[in-house]
Protein backbone atom coordinates (compact mmCIF):
# COMPACT_ATOMS: atom_id res chain seq x y z
CA UNK A 1 0.00 0.00 0.00
CA UNK A 2 1.59 3.63 -0.71
CA UNK A 3 1.68 5.60 2.34
CA UNK A 4 2.11 8.94 3.70
CA UNK A 5 3.95 9.81 6.48
CA UNK A 6 5.11 12.59 7.87
CA UNK A 7 6.96 12.00 10.58
CA UNK A 8 9.30 8.99 8.89
CA UNK A 9 9.72 12.10 5.83
CA UNK A 10 8.10 9.63 3.51
CA UNK A 11 5.48 10.71 0.68
CA UNK A 12 2.70 7.90 -1.16
CA UNK A 13 4.74 6.51 -4.58
CA UNK A 14 3.95 9.23 -7.31
CA UNK A 15 3.83 12.00 -4.95
CA UNK A 16 6.63 14.81 -5.01
CA UNK A 17 8.47 15.20 -1.99
CA UNK A 18 9.89 18.92 -1.42
CA UNK A 19 13.37 18.25 0.84
CA UNK A 20 12.94 21.77 2.81
CA UNK A 21 13.41 22.65 6.37
CA UNK A 22 10.05 22.39 8.54
CA UNK A 23 9.01 26.47 8.23
CA UNK A 24 9.01 28.37 11.64
CA UNK A 25 5.83 28.84 13.31
CA UNK A 26 6.62 32.22 14.86
CA UNK A 27 4.00 34.25 17.20
CA UNK A 28 4.45 37.22 19.37
CA UNK A 29 3.83 36.82 22.54
CA UNK A 30 3.28 33.06 24.67
CA UNK A 31 3.46 30.21 22.88
CA UNK A 32 2.87 27.90 25.63
CA UNK A 33 4.94 24.84 27.39
CA UNK A 34 7.87 24.11 24.76
CA UNK A 35 10.17 22.46 26.88
CA UNK A 36 11.99 19.42 25.49
CA UNK A 37 10.54 19.93 22.15
CA UNK A 38 11.81 19.98 18.90
CA UNK A 39 11.01 23.09 17.44
CA UNK A 40 12.27 22.38 13.66
CA UNK A 41 12.09 26.14 13.23
CA UNK A 42 13.35 28.15 10.30
CA UNK A 43 13.73 31.54 11.36
CA UNK A 44 12.43 34.68 9.12
CA UNK A 45 9.69 32.25 7.50
CA UNK A 46 6.05 33.77 8.74
CA UNK A 47 3.37 30.53 9.18
CA UNK A 48 -0.53 30.95 10.52
CA UNK A 49 0.43 33.57 12.59
CA UNK A 50 -3.08 35.34 13.85
CA UNK A 51 -4.63 38.28 11.80
CA UNK A 52 -4.67 41.47 13.93
CA UNK A 53 -8.37 41.35 14.11
CA UNK A 54 -8.45 37.82 15.99
CA UNK A 55 -6.34 39.32 18.86
CA UNK A 56 -7.98 39.40 22.12
CA UNK A 57 -8.69 43.10 22.21
CA UNK A 58 -9.77 43.14 18.58
CA UNK A 59 -13.14 42.88 16.70
CA UNK A 60 -14.79 39.86 16.19
CA UNK A 61 -17.27 38.47 13.88
CA UNK A 62 -20.80 38.75 15.02
CA UNK A 63 -22.25 35.34 16.23
CA UNK A 64 -24.11 32.69 13.91
CA UNK A 65 -27.66 32.71 13.16
CA UNK A 66 -28.57 30.06 15.66
CA UNK A 67 -26.86 32.24 18.49
CA UNK A 68 -23.85 29.43 18.88
CA UNK A 69 -20.43 29.62 17.70
CA UNK A 70 -17.63 26.81 16.74
CA UNK A 71 -14.01 26.70 17.43
CA UNK A 72 -11.66 24.32 15.49
CA UNK A 73 -8.22 23.19 16.70
CA UNK A 74 -5.83 22.56 13.30
CA UNK A 75 -2.90 20.15 13.96
CA UNK A 76 0.12 21.49 11.82
CA UNK A 77 2.37 18.75 11.61
CA UNK A 78 5.05 20.37 9.63
CA UNK A 79 4.55 23.89 12.18
CA UNK A 80 4.62 21.37 15.30
CA UNK A 81 1.51 23.66 16.58
CA UNK A 82 -2.16 23.65 16.99
CA UNK A 83 -3.88 26.42 15.51
CA UNK A 84 -6.96 27.63 17.16
CA UNK A 85 -9.30 29.20 14.84
CA UNK A 86 -12.80 30.81 15.33
CA UNK A 87 -15.00 29.00 12.66
CA UNK A 88 -17.18 31.91 12.23
CA UNK A 89 -15.03 34.16 10.35
CA UNK A 90 -12.22 31.59 9.71
CA UNK A 91 -9.44 33.62 11.96
CA UNK A 92 -6.40 32.14 13.59
CA UNK A 93 -6.72 33.36 16.89
CA UNK A 94 -3.27 31.35 18.17
CA UNK A 95 -0.97 28.78 17.88
CA UNK A 96 -0.03 28.42 21.61
CA UNK A 97 -0.80 24.79 21.99
CA UNK A 98 2.77 22.99 20.87
CA UNK A 99 3.57 19.34 19.79
CA UNK A 100 6.46 17.95 17.67
CA UNK A 101 5.02 17.18 14.62
CA UNK A 102 1.44 16.86 15.54
CA UNK A 103 -0.82 14.56 13.27
CA UNK A 104 -3.74 14.24 15.53
CA UNK A 105 -5.90 16.58 17.62
CA UNK A 106 -9.32 15.82 19.25
CA UNK A 107 -11.21 18.43 22.43
CA UNK A 108 -13.24 17.06 25.01
CA UNK A 109 -16.99 18.17 24.41
CA UNK A 110 -16.82 21.29 27.28
CA UNK A 111 -14.35 22.12 25.38
CA UNK A 112 -11.71 22.34 28.39
CA UNK A 113 -9.09 20.16 27.28
CA UNK A 114 -7.17 19.86 24.04
CA UNK A 115 -5.60 16.23 23.17
CA UNK A 116 -2.54 16.01 20.62
CA UNK A 117 -0.66 13.25 19.48
CA UNK A 118 2.70 14.34 19.00
CA UNK A 119 4.26 12.08 16.71
CA UNK A 120 7.70 13.02 17.37
CA UNK A 121 7.94 12.50 20.99
CA UNK A 122 5.85 9.41 21.31
CA UNK A 123 3.78 11.48 23.75
CA UNK A 124 0.07 12.73 23.84
CA UNK A 125 -0.10 15.48 25.03
CA UNK A 126 -2.84 17.18 27.40
CA UNK A 127 -3.46 21.07 27.53
CA UNK A 128 -5.68 22.82 29.30
CA UNK A 129 -7.13 25.58 26.82
CA UNK A 130 -7.68 27.82 29.82
CA UNK A 131 -4.28 28.18 31.17
CA UNK A 132 -2.16 26.27 28.62
CA UNK A 133 -0.93 24.02 30.93
CA UNK A 134 0.18 20.88 29.82
CA UNK A 135 0.61 17.00 30.86
CA UNK A 136 2.82 15.14 28.86
CA UNK A 137 1.46 11.33 28.24
CA UNK A 138 3.59 8.85 26.99
CA UNK A 139 1.91 6.28 24.82
CA UNK A 140 4.40 4.68 22.86
CA UNK A 141 5.88 5.30 19.05
CA UNK A 142 4.34 7.37 16.52
CA UNK A 143 1.13 8.05 18.28
CA UNK A 144 -0.97 9.17 14.76
CA UNK A 145 -4.63 9.92 15.91
CA UNK A 146 -6.36 10.70 18.93
CA UNK A 147 -10.01 10.85 19.52
CA UNK A 148 -12.20 11.88 22.67
CA UNK A 149 -15.56 9.75 23.86
CA UNK A 150 -18.96 11.60 23.78
CA UNK A 151 -19.20 11.51 27.20
CA UNK A 152 -15.65 13.39 27.15
CA UNK A 153 -14.21 10.51 29.81
CA UNK A 154 -11.78 9.17 28.21
CA UNK A 155 -8.96 9.49 24.90
CA UNK A 156 -8.09 6.92 22.59
CA UNK A 157 -5.02 7.14 21.02
CA UNK A 158 -3.24 5.02 18.01
CA UNK A 159 0.12 4.28 18.27
CA UNK A 160 1.20 3.21 15.13
CA UNK A 161 4.61 2.24 15.31
CA UNK A 162 7.66 3.04 13.23
CA UNK A 163 6.13 1.07 10.29
CA UNK A 164 2.80 2.40 8.94
CA UNK A 165 2.19 -1.00 7.11
CA UNK A 166 2.77 -4.79 8.97
CA UNK A 167 5.16 -3.75 11.18
CA UNK A 168 3.98 -1.38 12.99
CA UNK A 169 2.99 -1.13 16.69
CA UNK A 170 -0.62 -2.67 17.46
CA UNK A 171 -2.05 -0.79 20.47
CA UNK A 172 -4.63 1.97 20.87
CA UNK A 173 -3.88 3.75 24.09
CA UNK A 174 -7.07 4.35 26.46
CA UNK A 175 -5.88 7.87 28.53
CA UNK A 176 -8.51 8.96 31.05
CA UNK A 177 -8.88 12.58 30.66
CA UNK A 178 -9.83 12.68 34.59
CA UNK A 179 -6.04 11.91 35.49
CA UNK A 180 -4.52 12.27 31.98
CA UNK A 181 -2.63 8.78 32.42
CA UNK A 182 -3.34 5.82 30.03
CA UNK A 183 -5.06 3.02 31.49
CA UNK A 184 -5.25 0.32 29.16
CA UNK A 185 -3.96 -1.09 26.30
CA UNK A 186 -5.62 -2.82 23.69
CA UNK A 187 -3.96 -5.19 20.98
CA UNK A 188 -6.07 -4.04 17.63
CA UNK A 189 -3.40 -5.77 15.14
CA UNK A 190 -0.80 -4.21 12.88
CA UNK A 191 -0.16 -0.42 12.93
CA UNK A 192 -3.08 1.11 14.09
CA UNK A 193 -3.98 4.89 11.97
CA UNK A 194 -7.13 6.48 13.07
CA UNK A 195 -10.29 5.80 15.49
CA UNK A 196 -13.62 7.31 15.74
CA UNK A 197 -15.76 6.66 18.34
CA UNK A 198 -19.21 5.92 17.82
CA UNK A 199 -21.99 8.80 18.69
CA UNK A 200 -23.24 6.89 21.63
CA UNK A 201 -19.87 6.04 22.68
CA UNK A 202 -20.54 1.84 22.72
CA UNK A 203 -17.64 1.20 20.23
CA UNK A 204 -14.90 2.88 18.79
CA UNK A 205 -13.69 2.22 15.00
CA UNK A 206 -9.75 1.95 14.42
CA UNK A 207 -8.19 1.70 11.01
CA UNK A 208 -5.64 -0.77 10.68
CA UNK A 209 -2.98 -2.05 8.16
CA UNK A 210 -4.97 -5.27 8.16
CA UNK A 211 -8.75 -3.59 7.84
CA UNK A 212 -11.47 -2.06 10.02
CA UNK A 213 -11.76 -3.25 14.06
CA UNK A 214 -14.28 -3.09 16.05
CA UNK A 215 -13.58 -2.24 20.31
CA UNK A 216 -16.12 -2.61 22.55
CA UNK A 217 -15.04 0.40 24.90
CA UNK A 218 -17.45 -0.80 27.79
CA UNK A 219 -15.17 -3.55 27.96
CA UNK A 220 -11.75 -1.96 26.42
CA UNK A 221 -11.65 -5.28 24.12
CA UNK A 222 -11.66 -5.88 20.23
CA UNK A 223 -15.10 -7.27 19.63
CA UNK A 224 -14.96 -7.63 15.81
CA UNK A 225 -13.53 -6.22 12.35
CA UNK A 226 -15.41 -5.17 9.54
CA UNK A 227 -15.66 -7.51 6.88
CA UNK A 228 -14.88 -6.91 3.48
CA UNK A 229 -11.75 -3.98 4.14
CA UNK A 230 -8.48 -5.75 3.17
CA UNK A 231 -6.63 -2.20 4.61
CA UNK A 232 -7.69 0.93 5.63
CA UNK A 233 -6.38 4.74 6.47
CA UNK A 234 -9.46 6.85 7.10
CA UNK A 235 -13.08 6.25 8.68
CA UNK A 236 -15.87 8.39 9.59
CA UNK A 237 -19.41 7.59 11.34
CA UNK A 238 -22.76 8.54 10.14
CA UNK A 239 -24.25 10.46 12.84
CA UNK A 240 -27.20 7.65 13.64
CA UNK A 241 -24.23 5.32 14.03
CA UNK A 242 -25.30 2.71 11.36
CA UNK A 243 -22.95 2.95 8.82
CA UNK A 244 -19.23 3.71 8.68
CA UNK A 245 -17.13 5.04 5.17
CA UNK A 246 -13.72 3.85 5.05
CA UNK A 247 -10.95 5.06 2.47
CA UNK A 248 -8.67 2.46 1.13
CA UNK A 249 -5.95 4.44 -0.82
CA UNK A 250 -4.36 1.95 -2.57
CA UNK A 251 -7.46 0.98 -4.16
CA UNK A 252 -8.76 4.63 -4.76
CA UNK A 253 -11.73 3.12 -3.16
CA UNK A 254 -13.99 4.58 -0.44
CA UNK A 255 -15.91 1.39 1.88
CA UNK A 256 -19.45 1.95 2.97
CA UNK A 257 -20.28 -0.53 5.84
CA UNK A 258 -22.91 -1.05 7.88
CA UNK A 259 -22.42 -1.70 11.68
CA UNK A 260 -24.98 -3.62 12.49
CA UNK A 261 -23.75 -6.18 10.45
CA UNK A 262 -20.62 -5.49 10.80
CA UNK A 263 -19.83 -5.93 6.84
CA UNK A 264 -19.34 -4.24 3.88
CA UNK A 265 -22.54 -3.18 2.00
CA UNK A 266 -20.71 -0.97 -0.42
CA UNK A 267 -18.34 0.21 -2.88
CA UNK A 268 -17.33 3.85 -3.91
CA UNK A 269 -14.77 4.76 -6.94
CA UNK A 270 -13.18 7.55 -4.89
CA UNK A 271 -10.79 9.66 -7.24
CA UNK A 272 -7.00 9.63 -7.13
CA UNK A 273 -5.93 8.36 -3.71
CA UNK A 274 -8.94 9.13 -1.63
CA UNK A 275 -6.95 9.94 2.41
CA UNK A 276 -9.19 11.05 4.54
CA UNK A 277 -13.56 10.93 5.03
CA UNK A 278 -16.37 12.73 6.95
CA UNK A 279 -19.88 12.94 6.77
CA UNK A 280 -22.22 15.40 7.24
CA UNK A 281 -24.19 14.92 10.05
CA UNK A 282 -28.28 15.03 8.33
CA UNK A 283 -26.13 11.76 6.41
CA UNK A 284 -26.84 12.83 2.69
CA UNK A 285 -23.02 13.83 1.61
CA UNK A 286 -19.79 12.17 1.74
CA UNK A 287 -17.09 14.16 1.32
CA UNK A 288 -13.32 13.10 0.83
CA UNK A 289 -9.88 14.02 0.42
CA UNK A 290 -8.35 12.87 -2.50
CA UNK A 291 -5.01 13.56 -2.10
CA UNK A 292 -3.56 12.83 -5.04
CA UNK A 293 -6.26 14.70 -8.01
CA UNK A 294 -5.52 17.83 -4.97
CA UNK A 295 -9.27 17.79 -4.45
CA UNK A 296 -12.28 17.30 -2.54
CA UNK A 297 -15.00 14.29 -3.78
CA UNK A 298 -18.69 14.36 -2.29
CA UNK A 299 -20.45 11.41 -2.72
CA UNK A 300 -24.15 10.29 -2.30
CA UNK A 301 -23.77 7.44 0.33
CA UNK A 302 -27.28 6.23 -0.39
CA UNK A 303 -26.81 5.61 -3.97
CA UNK A 304 -23.27 6.04 -4.18
CA UNK A 305 -23.76 8.98 -6.54
CA UNK A 306 -20.81 11.26 -7.68
CA UNK A 307 -21.84 14.59 -7.31
CA UNK A 308 -19.03 17.01 -7.13
CA UNK A 309 -15.27 17.86 -7.20
CA UNK A 310 -14.13 20.72 -5.68
CA UNK A 311 -10.39 21.87 -6.27
CA UNK A 312 -8.45 22.62 -3.52
CA UNK A 313 -4.86 22.61 -2.54
CA UNK A 314 -1.86 20.48 -2.74
CA UNK A 315 -2.53 16.91 -1.32
CA UNK A 316 -5.40 17.33 0.84
CA UNK A 317 -4.60 14.87 3.63
CA UNK A 318 -7.81 15.66 6.59
CA UNK A 319 -10.91 16.81 6.12
CA UNK A 320 -13.94 17.45 8.90
CA UNK A 321 -16.98 18.48 8.57
CA UNK A 322 -18.47 21.89 11.00
CA UNK A 323 -20.61 20.14 13.86
CA UNK A 324 -23.71 22.26 12.24
CA UNK A 325 -22.89 20.54 8.84
CA UNK A 326 -22.50 23.61 6.84
CA UNK A 327 -18.71 23.64 5.90
CA UNK A 328 -16.34 21.09 4.87
CA UNK A 329 -12.34 21.54 6.15
CA UNK A 330 -9.84 19.92 4.13
CA UNK A 331 -6.32 20.52 5.48
CA UNK A 332 -3.89 20.49 2.73
CA UNK A 333 -0.59 19.28 3.57
CA UNK A 334 1.92 20.82 0.98
CA UNK A 335 0.45 23.93 0.71
CA UNK A 336 0.07 24.49 4.12
CA UNK A 337 -4.03 25.90 4.06
CA UNK A 338 -7.35 24.79 5.42
CA UNK A 339 -9.75 24.90 2.53
CA UNK A 340 -13.42 25.71 3.46
CA UNK A 341 -15.95 24.08 1.55
CA UNK A 342 -19.93 25.10 1.44
CA UNK A 343 -22.37 22.27 1.78
CA UNK A 344 -24.98 23.72 0.27
CA UNK A 345 -23.78 24.58 -2.76
CA UNK A 346 -20.28 22.16 -2.99
CA UNK A 347 -18.07 25.17 -3.58
CA UNK A 348 -14.75 26.37 -1.82
CA UNK A 349 -15.61 29.58 -0.05
CA UNK A 350 -12.69 30.68 1.49
CA UNK A 351 -9.11 29.67 2.25
CA UNK A 352 -7.62 29.10 6.18
CA UNK A 353 -3.62 30.36 6.27
CA UNK A 354 -1.61 33.22 6.34
CA UNK A 355 -2.08 34.37 3.01
CA UNK A 356 1.40 33.67 1.30
CA UNK A 357 2.33 30.55 -0.26
CA UNK A 358 5.70 30.46 0.70
CA UNK A 359 5.33 30.61 4.47
CA UNK A 360 2.77 28.05 4.43
CA UNK A 361 4.73 25.68 2.66
CA UNK A 362 5.40 22.18 4.68
CA UNK A 363 2.82 23.17 7.52
CA UNK A 364 0.83 20.03 6.49
CA UNK A 365 -2.68 20.17 8.60
CA UNK A 366 -3.17 17.07 9.10
CA UNK A 367 -5.90 16.66 11.99
CA UNK A 368 -8.63 19.11 12.80
CA UNK A 369 -11.26 18.97 15.62
CA UNK A 370 -14.06 21.41 15.95
CA UNK A 371 -16.24 22.24 19.86
CA UNK A 372 -18.71 24.16 20.59
CA UNK A 373 -18.17 27.88 21.98
CA UNK A 374 -19.81 27.95 26.00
Amino acid sequence: MKEFRLAAGAVSAGLVLIAAPVAAFTLNGRDGDRSGESQGVQPGVPSWTPAPSASAKGPRAAAAPDGSGYTAYVALAGASAIAKVDVTDHTILSAAIRGDQAEGVAVTPDGTKVYVAVTGQYQVKAVDTATLKTTRIVVGAYPEDVAVSPDGSQVYATVTGGDTGQGGSQTVAVISTATDTVTQRIDVGAAPRRVVFAPDGRHAYVTTARGLVVIDTANAEVSGHVTGIPTAQSVAVSKDGTRLYVTQPDADTLWVADTARGRVIGRISAGAEPWSVTVTPDGTKVYVADMNSDSVGVYEPATGRHLADVAVGRLPGSIAVTPDGSEIWAGNIMTGTVSVISTSTDTLTTTIGDGTADATLNIAPLGISFVKNP
